[in-house]
């Protein structure tokens, strides 16, 4: 009705730098990273839009922006909007939840699920995977 979200994500190397505006959310998925708990890498602004009402236009834009390195081994990058997370039941509110979909039937598993369970809104999911062969910053007691 006038608004969007906007997430832009660019890996070079091992890292991958983001920038969002609004309802939009970018997980990485790794087990080392799963293990902690961690997985998202930006949080969802529910006051930002790009449009008629528009955060990027203020006097100080309303953004977020951040830099991660990836972890060594296969990195799963995954991009979803507000549909997946706040479908009825909320099924994938919880970022281990999604990763163990991707694991066992992968998108289309999060797909037929929010169908099944009457998804109100639209959802867009982009997803790949980064392998990063090279060594990463680990702590100094390992």
């Amino acid at each position: 009705q006038g608004e969007t979200a906007c997430l832009i994500a660019v890996r070079k190397g091992r890292f991958i730098w983001w920038f969002s505006v609004g309802d939009v959310v970018l997980y990485l998925f790794h087990p080392d990273l799963m293990k902690m708990g961690q997985a998202a890498l930006n949080e969802r602004q529910f006051y930002e839009w790009i449009g008629r009402a528009n955060a990027f236009a203020l006097p100080v834009p309303s953004y977020t922006r951040g830099v991660r390195e990836l972890r060594q081994g296969d990195n799963r990058l995954f991009v979803t909007t507000d549909g997946l997370l706040e479908c009825p039941g909320t099924p994938y509110v919880e970022a281990m939840q999604i990763d163990k979909a991707l694991q066992s039937g992968g998108v289309e598993e999060l797909l037929a699920t929010i169908e099944a369970l009457g998804v109100r809104d639209s959802t867009t999911v982009v997803t790949w995977t980064v392998t990063i062969d090279e060594r990463v910053t680990q702590p100094s007691d390992t």
